[in-house]
């Protein structure tokens, strides 16, 4: 089925949230929507461009890992329109493997997740700087 297929009053979201609603057990579908709902709200009430969606670190660290993929699924299924999402794990060097959400177009292509690779690795050493900046000047390194 492809988008031109969509009833006009269904969003690709909420045809990914039944699929999985028949997919999952019913605690971990439920767990799955307390985690997500936040984020979908703000979509509602938000264009997608001005937020920034990341889950709370002590709650994600609590959830099991399907459940965090499947949440970053649901999101980016939510800010994109497209059911088409991929979660692929990219080894960067010095950070260790870190879960992206892409199309799968780009999931599939081995030189673009290579160019992603280099994002995360010049953001982790900006972010890097700014934090001995912060520490050298007194200021908090906790971003």
């Amino acid at each position: 089925m492809d988008e031109s297929e969509f009833p006009s009053d269904e969003r690709a979201v909420d045809m990914y949230l039944d699929l999985l609603r028949v997919r999952m057990d019913s605690e971990d579908y439920q767990l799955l929507l307390r985690v997500v709902a936040p984020a979908l709200r703000a979509l509602d009430e938000q264009p997608p461009e001005s937020l920034d969606f990341a889950l709370d670190p002590e709650d994600a660290e609590h959830l099991p890992q399907e459940i965090r993929d499947e949440a970053a699924l649901v999101i980016a299924t939510a800010v994109t329109g497209r059911l088409d999402n991929r979660l692929v794990e990219i080894d960067v060097d010095g950070t260790g493997p870190v879960r992206v959400v892409t199309d799968a177009v780009t999931a599939s292509d081995p030189g673009r997740l290579a160019e992603i690779a280099g994002i995360i690795m010049q953001r982790h050493r900006d972010t890097e700087e700014l934090r001995g900046i912060a520490e050298a000047s007194g200021m908090s390194t906790d971003f």
